[in-house]
């Protein structure tokens, strides 16, 4: 057999060995996000943390992954070791998620999303790997599937909550509840995440030398000038312009060609260790285009959104709706189908209706939501309203069972025990009573004095 064909052979093998690797690896980047989110806020309200920790908590994560973001991108580009780069930051993410299962503090807990984060930052070297060692046709498909992978573990990791919230047990000195479970459970993931990383992963050789220099080409160029005499335009692309040298001035020649206007950057030719920052600020200003400040300020506004708007649901709905961690999960997994729905919507439209078109109808669904959000938060009538279906609905339950234990000549502790366990189900009325739900569980109180502490009137 050829020996080019073997090698050639092991190559592909190492790379799709990668590349299944890559896509694992980002499989538990969405999967921890929403593994995490459902749980949080009643999380942090066990370790009595005040109702602003929930952002600092979510947005220690982010803050961390941008610093640590560079760094490792950095690192990686100038070694070429993106194996390494990896296996270190799993460690920041095995670390993390240990420190929030441990969880006995709310500051161990913002500590936690801290480390985690810088784990995460892993993604920016993940990315420039995948440039290195792909070609321009395999990129996008190679992008898609790390992108997609994502986007299947933030679909299915509000389920494994489904799961997690039956946990009740020790591991050592540390107890494993509903809250804690997600820690330890991305801590074993990423554990043996470390071993597929490790004997799985390769740093494969970069693209042959006359395929990087075909991409190496301008993404951006001057477009076709009818007048040789003037200066190109500036933020124009896709040129076959190139100026004549027969009758110029070698010397100018250089000043102008090395910026899209020689009004706004001029280079000296006798600098020529400085030929590469004046080529960098050449494609740098070729980018700062209205279409591309317009996309970055709509990325920008969408994830904002978004990040909001995931925060604020968990408390808002079990401030008025009474969910747990059981219903947030169920309402991030279908959250989740939506996303995906939404992806293959944009897929089957985009050949058919314009890029301009899809942006319009997606901002206009993110002011919708936003709209909605703030109609449902200013309308007290209809928020008392659902309040009151819900206390006169605990009102005449409690009426109920009252009546039945004064027919079968049972005690005043027996009737409003059984008061505080509709209280203590019910997240509505709970802080409508005037004294802690425990002060029921007292035999020595009387019909009168009982009445009295309930929220409603009820005849003694």
């Amino acid at each position: 057999m050829d020996p080019q064909a073997v090698t050639d052979n092991v190559l592909q093998r190492k790379r799709k060995l990668t590349y299944v690797v890559i896509g694992f690896i980002f499989l538990l980047s969405g999967i921890e996000y929403a593994v995490v989110l459902p749980t949080i806020w009643m999380y942090l309200q066990e370790l009595d943390a005040q109702p602003f920790f929930l952002g600092l908590v979510l947005s220690a994560f982010s803050l961390t992954e941008l610093l640590a973001g560079p760094l490792f991108g950095y690192w990686s580009d100038r070694t070429g070791q993106t194996k390494f780069v990896i296996l270190l930051s799993n460690c920041f993410e095995i670390a993390g998620n240990f420190i929030y299962f441990v969880g006995i503090s709310k500051w161990l807990l913002l500590s936690s999303r801290l480390v985690a984060g810088i784990g995460a930052g892993a993604g920016a070297s993940i990315f420039g790997y995948l440039t290195r060692t792909s070609s321009s046709q395999d990129r996008v498909t190679v992008f898609a599937m790390a992108m997609s992978c994502r986007q299947v573990g933030l679909l299915i990791g509000p389920a494994f909550n489904v799961f997690l919230r039956y946990c009740n047990f020790n591991i050592g000195p540390f107890h494993v509840n509903k809250f804690s479970a997600p820690g330890i459970f991305m801590c074993a993931l990423w554990t043996l995440m470390q071993l597929m990383v490790l004997f799985m992963f390769y740093d494969l050789p970069m693209k042959p030398p006359e395929v990087l220099e075909k991409e190496n080409e301008p993404l951006l160029k001057q477009t076709e000038n009818l007048n040789p005499e003037l200066t190109p335009s500036y933020g124009t692309i896709n040129n076959t312009y190139k100026p004549s040298t027969e009758d110029a001035d070698p010397t100018e020649y250089s000043s102008n060609t090395c910026s899209p206007t020689s009004q706004i950057i001029t280079c000296n030719p006798e600098h020529g260790a400085q030929d590469g920052n004046c080529n960098n600020i050449q494609n740098a200003t070729g980018f700062v285009r209205e279409e591309i400040v317009t996309l970055l300020a709509a990325q920008f506004v969408t994830l904002f959104n978004q990040t909001a708007l995931e925060t604020l649901v968990t408390p808002l709905a079990q401030k008025y709706l009474g969910f747990q961690d059981l219903q947030n999960s169920l309402l991030y997994f279908l959250c989740g189908i939506e996303l995906l729905i939404g992806f293959l919507a944009v897929r089957t439209l985009s050949p058919c209706s314009s890029d301009r078109a899809l942006l319009i109808f997606g901002l206009v669904v993110c002011i919708i939501s936003c709209i909605w959000c703030l109609v449902f938060l200013a309308k007290p009538r209809g928020l008392q309203r659902w309040q009151s279906l819900g206390a006169e609905n605990s009102q005449i339950q409690v009426r109920t069972r009252m009546g039945q234990e004064e027919k079968r000549g049972g005690t005043t502790a027996a009737s409003f025990a059984w008061t505080q366990r509709v209280f203590a189900t019910d997240a509505r009325n709970r802080h409508r009573l005037k004294v802690p739900l425990q002060a029921l569980h007292s035999p020595h109180l009387g019909p009168k004095a009982v009445a009295h502490l309930l929220p409603f009137p009820v005849t003694t």
